[in-house]
């Protein structure tokens, strides 16, 4: 059980589920008429091009340039595309939700990993598995929206933050921004818990200390107070004996006095 456990369990329903919605949807579906267009256009180089029927900034795009740019020399060799704008087809398109897909079941398993050993690694597993079949997230994986780059970008930006790589997480929240103008919300929420992190976390490992201090130094009291006590037990016991020593001694001093006489 694992990250790469999370990944195949994913991965397993992603891939079939996958190209059977490309054979049976393959043209472009819903909002997916403005925005495979529009992500055509940024692999022609044309960025100036905008359709002003989206309401979103161009964020997955750029992902989209990115991912298909890894295809390209593989579909370049075999023959089949001999231009970079050929392969941005509907397909490759919709593949980049799908791999952005196992990386948000990557990125549950980290978060639920943050919290052990509340969670062990088989319910991080499964938990993470659980919400990568989430309604909203699995019907929008197969498809070209932005809500699954959305989400894998505020999950980045919510575990940087976690791990107190804040830097990171300003960046990465800035990208989400760039993908969907709604994420603002969640970069305030993930910078509240930030700054109350940095707030607390002294005052609880001050508290976490005194709680691990007050046991030994309860210990140590009482340690003290055994050898103290053991001493003056002891200093007690010497003093009796040497008092019945004194007390046997005389009557035997007198004794002998007395025979001399």
């Amino acid at each position: 059980m694992g990250r790469a456990a999370v990944a195949a369990i994913v991965s397993l329903w992603i891939v079939p589920v996958s190209i059977l919605v490309n054979s049976i949807v393959q043209e472009p579906y819903m909002d997916e008429i403005f925005h495979i267009p529009q992500a055509q256009q940024y692999c022609r180089g044309n960025f100036r091009s905008w359709d002003p029927m989206i309401t979103t900034p161009p964020g997955l795009y750029f992902l989209s340039l990115v991912h298909a740019s890894i295809f390209y020399p593989v579909s370049f060799l075999v023959g089949q595309k001999s231009s970079f704008p050929e392969v941005c087809t509907t397909v490759i398109l919709r593949s980049t939700n799908c791999v952005l897909a196992v990386l948000c079941s990557l990125l549950f398993y980290e978060i639920f990993a943050m919290w052990r050993p509340a969670i062990d690694d088989r319910k991080a597993t499964l938990y993470s598995v659980i919400l990568a079949l989430y309604p909203l997230q699995w019907f929008f994986t197969f498809l070209y929206y932005t809500d699954v780059a959305s989400v894998a970008a505020v999950l980045g930006m919510y575990l940087a933050s976690l791990k107190k790589n804040y830097c990171l997480s300003a960046l990465v929240g800035a990208f989400a921004v760039i993908m969907r103008q709604t994420n603002i919300i969640w970069v305030l929420f993930v910078a509240c818990t930030g700054v109350l992190d940095i707030i607390f976390t002294p005052q609880r490992d001050k508290a976490n200390v005194n709680y691990i201090d007050a046991p030994l130094a309860k210990e140590s009291q009482e340690t003290s107070s055994y050898y103290a006590s053991s001493a003056s037990n002891l200093r007690k016991r010497i003093v009796t004996k040497a008092a019945d020593d004194v007390e046997h001694s005389v009557p035997g001093a007198i004794l002998a006095t007395t025979e001399m006489q």
